[in-house]
């Protein structure tokens, strides 16, 4: 019994606690497309890369109230590759509730990108932002990291507005909203029905159910004697 108990509020202690905002979208993985290596690449735009293996980073991102131009906020572009076609995914974008952040996700094919205008503005802008100086150091490692051969891959765009979503009497943070530290999740979903990082909080509950059975029966066993004496007393005093 006491085993059973210590096992149950073991597994208990490993719960994590969170205090957080969610945002996600779900998505299928496009049919793979042909990456080319002429200049200029995927490479070139310095997006941060999420895929299957690579799949969480955590990021500032920049926010702004909404204006007349910008009524979601700031944009921040970022790139989903190695996606496998047909399979579903779940992005999800989590920051804290001491941050009040609205978050607008949305995920494009590339020829979506490159044959909608407003896209690839909006693309070619954050890319520039992210393009280092000429003689920053880093200005060859983009060269010597691409592939020497095309390629397919499935992969696609994805765009996340941030919009402050706060009021506050500090003047300082009115005038210019903080980067908000978010963590950003790719989740494939186990045969297109269950997200992976769910898997560890099934078994959860499966094993919590299995002992919580044979507590149950154990329970049981105890009781009986004891409902079952109480019966036999309260015959006896009925026939007195």
């Amino acid at each position: 019994m006491r085993s059973v108990f210590a096992a149950g509020l073991a597994l208990a202690f490993c719960l994590d606690i969170a205090c957080a905002n969610t945002e996600k979208v779900i998505f299928v993985g496009p049919e793979t497309v042909n990456v080319p290596t002429m200049p200029p690449t995927l490479e070139d735009l310095r997006l941060d890369v999420l895929t299957p293996d690579d799949w969480t980073k955590r990021l500032d991102l920049k926010a702004s109230f909404p204006t007349g131009d910008t009524p979601s906020g700031t944009t921040t572009w970022l790139l989903l590759d190695r996606l496998t076609h047909g399979q579903r995914y779940e992005l999800r974008v989590c920051w804290a509730a001491t941050q009040p952040t609205a978050f607008t996700l949305d995920v494009f094919e590339l020829p979506t990108v490159w044959d909608t205008p407003e896209l690839i503005s909006s693309l070619a802008t954050y890319a520039f932002s992210r393009q280092p100086e000429k003689d920053s150091p880093d200005v060859g490692d983009t060269t010597s990291q691409r592939k020497k051969h095309e390629h397919e891959t499935s992969l696609l765009f994805l765009r996340v507005l941030a919009a402050a979503d706060y009021f506050t009497d500090n003047t300082t943070l009115m005038a210019q909203v903080e980067p908000v530290s978010v963590d950003l999740i790719l989740d494939p979903f186990l045969l297109n029905a269950l997200p992976r990082s769910l898997l560890p909080t099934v078994g959860y509950v499966v094993v919590v159910a299995i002992l919580a059975w044979f507590l149950s029966r154990r329970i049981l066993v105890w009781i009986q004697p004891v409902v079952a004496a109480e019966g036999k007393s309260a015959e006896k005093k009925k026939r007195l």
